[in-house]
């Protein structure tokens, strides 16, 4: 699956009764298109995967699907208990979602045979490819991941780990079983901060929640990326990038609930996020308001 331009995750959004906004959905993935995104991640990590429902995840999924109107791909997030990681893939498949991202597994941890068998399993529940997402409890091993590639419907790899040495092996493993068709890329929270080191081993893309927030900034910082422009870039990571890490750090779940956060001040009413996340203090959106005024400042 070929991917050209930063991977957008778009929030979900929520109406005051606290049911999905799906008109807001809509105009919101439509703006990331708009921007140049190079694929759509709907209902995955920034759009709270974790709390939605099956159906709801299906909804915006297919909103989303409606709205890119085949410009770029639509990769849905499954995962979780196995029971709603195979629904979830199979109404994403329904909703002509062009691929999966296969979050962790609930809860427990499973030896390696367990994680391979359980991206297998959501492999085979539709006929979608398959993202492998590297974090939290499904940590996989070169071995496991060369297993993998033996799929031909498993086609990429998300880090989020950090574990740069340990991600390098990946990639050379993948190589080694003649796979010249992956995607990998770079899943950390707030990628920029640390992609500069992902491409120094292969790791090319990156997915972008700050291109969620405030694409203008997230794109100035792609370019610089991709025209090995080091003073534009390192000035972007200086004055917005790295106040926003900081700011992040705070509180648990900052990922999320401080994209949302920014776009309510820009004016699209997202709604707030779902427990357990929390949404910032007023001092704290304050200061994100000022960060972003900061990102806009170097445009």
């Amino acid at each position: 699956m070929n991917f050209d331009g930063i991977l957008f995750f778009p929030v979900t959004p929520f109406d005051s009764s606290g049911s999905v906004d799906h008109e807001l959905l809509a105009s919101h993935v439509g703006r990331g298109v708009e921007q140049g995104a190079g694929g759509v991640f709907p209902a995955c990590g920034t759009g709270e995967f974790h709390a939605l429902s099956t159906a709801e995840a299906a909804a915006v999924v297919r909103t989303a699907v409606a709205s890119v109107a085949g410009a770029v791909p639509v990769v849905a997030g499954t995962g979780g208990p196995l029971g709603h990681a195979l629904e979830t893939a199979r109404a994403a498949a329904d909703a002509g979602a062009d691929a999966l991202l296969a979050l962790p597994p609930y809860l427990v941890g499973g030896p390696q045979a367990g994680l391979v068998a359980y991206v297998e399993a959501i492999a085979a529940a539709s006929d979608l490819p398959v993202i492998v997402y590297h974090r939290a409890n499904a940590q996989f091993t070169p071995e496991s991941m060369r297993r993998l590639a033996d799929n031909p419907r498993i086609v990429g790899f998300k880090d989020g780990t950090g574990d740069i040495g340990a991600t390098q092996l990946i990639v050379r493993a993948i190589a080694d079983a003649g796979r010249d068709d992956f995607a990998f890329f770079n899943g950390l929270l707030t990628a920029e901060l640390t992609q500069a080191a992902y491409r120094g081993i292969g790791v090319p893309l990156y997915s972008s929640a700050a291109f969620a927030m405030i694409p203008e900034v997230a794109n100035a910082y792609y370019r610089a990326y991709v025209e090995h422009d080091e003073e534009r870039r390192l000035a972007l990571l200086d004055a917005f990038y790295t106040p926003l890490v900081t700011l992040r750090d705070e509180t648990p779940g900052f990922g999320v609930s401080l994209i949302k956060a920014g776009l309510r001040l820009s004016g699209q009413a997202v709604g707030g996020v779902r427990a357990p996340l929390v949404d910032p203090t007023a001092d704290q959106e304050r200061r994100l308001a000022a960060i972003l005024d900061a990102g806009r400042a170097l445009l």
